[in-house]
């Protein structure tokens, strides 16, 4: 897929892109010429990085909780109103926090299930009716690296485990929407500087930096740049591409 589709700009969907990774993945799709509907369930955050990001491009925004059907389904219906179809979904909004087996309880693991993975199978459900009156288009969901190298010291079962169910489903999807030249990617995030460390209690998350063989963590814009290339390869699905400094080859600190 290139930048124009039988003359038509690509028109993108990006979750949870008031902040971090979301926020400069939409920065970049605008930059690059493309329509955006970015989404958040947080409506100070959503207005503030639209109100920033307005100026590069053709923006619309929908409030809402991803884990909901309906949100997909508004995100779509936007996307068709403003922009008159869509092209591309960007699966980034999602719920990452460390909590040891044991103590997981049920309403945390629905949590993480409901955000992580229902989330964005249902908004992908509701785009990709839109891509084939297209002629395709491209899925890029946000995944892990740890769902290949697990950490003993950052117990997360219950994330890790919604993370890798949208690995699975990227491969299923791929080999189900390919004939109709929908492409899907996953990828693998290594520790990328965003606002949600200090949600989850991490104060300097270049600590962590020795967990890469680069020895530095991410920034989102390297999520940006991996996720502007997906986009525009038309021959590459099915696959994780690592975005990760190295983290499931190996580590830096012993």
């Amino acid at each position: 897929m290139t930048q124009e589709t039988k003359n038509q700009t690509l028109t993108a969907i990006v979750t949870g892109a008031s902040t971090g990774i979301g926020y400069a993945i939409t920065k970049r799709l605008l930059k690059d010429g493309m329509n955006v509907v970015m989404n958040a369930r947080t409506q100070t955050d959503l207005l503030s990085a639209y109100d920033e990001l307005k100026s590069l491009g053709n923006l619309a925004y929908v409030l809402g909780d991803v884990s909901k059907k309906a949100t997909g389904e508004a995100l779509v219906a936007k996307a068709v109103e403003a922009f008159g179809g869509v092209d591309i979904l960007v699966n980034n909004a999602g719920v990452f926090s460390p909590k040891p087996f044991l103590d997981t309880e049920e309403d945390e693991l629905d949590r993480f299930f409901s955000i992580n993975f229902k989330g964005s199978y249902f908004a992908a459900q509701a785009a990709v009716p839109e891509m084939k009156k297209r002629g395709g288009g491209s899925i890029v969901n946000i995944g892990t690296t740890l769902i290949e190298h697990a950490i003993a010291g950052f117990p997360a079962s219950g994330a890790v485990a919604s993370k890798a169910a949208l690995h699975s489903l990227t491969h299923q999807l791929s080999a189900e929407l390919g004939p109709d030249n929908i492409r899907v990617a996953t990828i693998a995030t290594g520790i990328i500087e965003t606002p949600l460390h200090a949600k989850q209690g991490i104060e300097d998350a270049n600590g962590l930096a020795g967990l890469h063989l680069l020895n530095r963590i991410g920034k989102p814009e390297n999520m940006a740049d991996a996720v502007a290339m997906l986009v525009k390869n038309d021959f590459i699905t099915g696959t994780t591409l690592r975005v990760d400094g190295g983290h499931a080859a190996g580590h830096t600190v012993g």
